[in-house]
């Protein structure tokens, strides 16, 4: 028996969003920026509040700012519009405050916009947070944000999919169509990176966060945390954590993330505290951890995280 879990309307396609009727007095929780790039006058708007103060990799603070600055506001629901911060704060706080939630991906790798899970730090560290209350009630996945993106951007939203099909594919807690829908959209993503196609891009990270959201990533997950810690982008990190976890896992995945990497063409990571230090955080991840499809001992975070470090791939 298995269980899947999804939003109730997913809405895709190329200016989908304009023929959607937003709620009156909606709350948009977006990062910096959201004005200047027309987001907002692209959604037509016309009656709502604005918390456009996400940063990246945000703290459960952010979200407890939310709640605290507009409880008085009676907002009718919640548009959560950006990349997977914005998101993740937006389903955070639309669950502590039981409202409406509509989510609006603009960058395409986190799958958030289709999965239970949000990731906040918690006194410094990151820290996942799994229930089915933050399932978005709508999802507008509209693959004309990704036209403006800087390459930078596409580039780490788009390993970021890869890496959580992948992984969620060799997940203990995967099922028959879990590991269907990673594994179309690692094919759909890794055509697209690979052909620098957008649309492909786009779908394969819909079709991602509909496949590991519903089982779990595992150890690449578990490791990139303490680089993302130390001021990596959760892409860049992935983008080496991810693979030497396919090594260590002996991945059908390995060689073929291998190349994307390289297509990528990602700079090398490196952690500035000590792999003992690390891994005893890392350990800390069960939820990462014990859906690895091979145990993981302390040992072998050392290893890896030494590997990670002073490892060149060919």
């Amino acid at each position: 028996m298995f269980k899947i879990i999804q939003p109730p309307v997913i809405i895709f396609g190329k200016h989908c969003i304009t023929n959607y009727s937003f709620p009156q007095n909606c709350l948009v929780v977006t990062s910096n920026g959201a004005v200047s790039r027309g987001w907002l006058e692209y959604l037509k708007l016309n009656d709502f509040h604005i918390f456009d103060k996400v940063e990246p990799n945000p703290s459960i603070e952010t979200a407890e700012e939310i709640v605290s600055e507009f409880r008085s506001s009676n907002f009718s629901s919640i548009i959560g519009l950006g990349g997977g911060s914005s998101m993740d704060v937006a389903k955070f706080v639309a669950n502590r405050t039981k409202k409406f939630k509509i989510l609006i991906p603009t960058t395409f790798g986190s799958g958030s916009e289709v999965t239970r899970i949000s990731v906040l730090k918690v006194n410094g560290k990151k820290k996942s947070f799994h229930d089915d209350n933050q399932v978005a009630n709508v999802a507008l996945v509209d693959s004309h944000f990704i036209e403006d993106s800087p390459d930078e951007i596409i580039k780490n939203s788009a390993i970021d999919a890869v890496a959580q099909c992948s992984e969620g594919y060799d997940s203990k807690n995967g099922n028959p169509l879990t590991r269907f829908l990673c594994n179309q959209a690692f094919e759909l993503l890794e055509e697209g990176i690979l052909k620098m196609d957008k649309e492909k891009i786009v779908l394969g990270s819909l079709i991602s966060g509909l496949g590991f959201g519903n089982c779990s990533t595992t150890l690449g997950h578990a490791l990139s945390y303490v680089f993302s810690n130390e001021g990596y982008s959760h892409g860049h990190a992935l983008s080496f954590t991810t693979l030497y976890a396919h090594e260590f896992n002996n991945s059908r995945f390995y060689h073929r993330f291998l190349n994307i990497v390289k297509k990528l063409n990602f700079s090398k990571i490196n952690l500035k505290q000590s792999y003992d230090k690390a891994a005893d955080l890392i350990l800390t991840d069960r939820i990462h951890l014990d859906n690895n499809p091979k145990q993981v001992s302390k040992q072998d975070v050392v290893s890896l995280l030494e590997k990670i470090n002073t490892g060149n791939f060919t």
